[in-house]
């Protein structure tokens, strides 16, 4: 017979309020400090989003383009953080070579991949619409 989960069985689920909250934060945040001091791929996009959202506040672009550009810098961390968690998941179940486990990992890879296209994407046409309007008008 299956047994039955409940929340209220999960010692891990008892704070309310500010003191969850708090906890949250703190996890989050060491969630951070893992993925920077562990992962060169978090880093590196880190070292990337430190270049772009700066450049995205002080271009001559709507702001609806800086939000789409900034947005799509912090949809790479993201989805860095879940592929790092997926990453982190397999390799403690167990650190032998699995297809299940390769196909889990790839996913989250590609992920991070669609992810850079599409931030790359993003900033190739707000770059090329912002430029080439520049251009036109001053042109015309």
């Amino acid at each position: 017979m299956e047994s039955k989960y409940s929340i209220k069985d999960n010692p891990h689920k008892g704070n309310k309020g500010i003191t969850r909250a708090i906890k949250a934060s703190i996890n989050s945040w060491n969630g951070l400090k893992y993925a920077f001091e562990e992962e060169s791929a978090f880093r590196q996009e880190l070292a990337l989003a430190v270049v772009l959202i700066p450049t995205a506040l002080f271009l001559p672009c709507t702001p609806i383009e800086k939000v789409l550009l900034i947005a799509s810098v912090f949809l790479v961390l993201i989805v860095e953080l879940l592929n790092s968690s997926v990453e982190a998941a397999i390799d403690r179940i167990s650190f032998d070579i699995h297809g299940l486990s390769k196909r889990a990992k790839d996913f989250g890879s590609a992920a991070v991949m669609l992810a850079l296209i599409l931030c790359m994407v993003t900033w190739l046409i707000v770059l090329f619409n912002t430029y080439l309007a520049s251009y036109s008008l001053a042109n015309s």
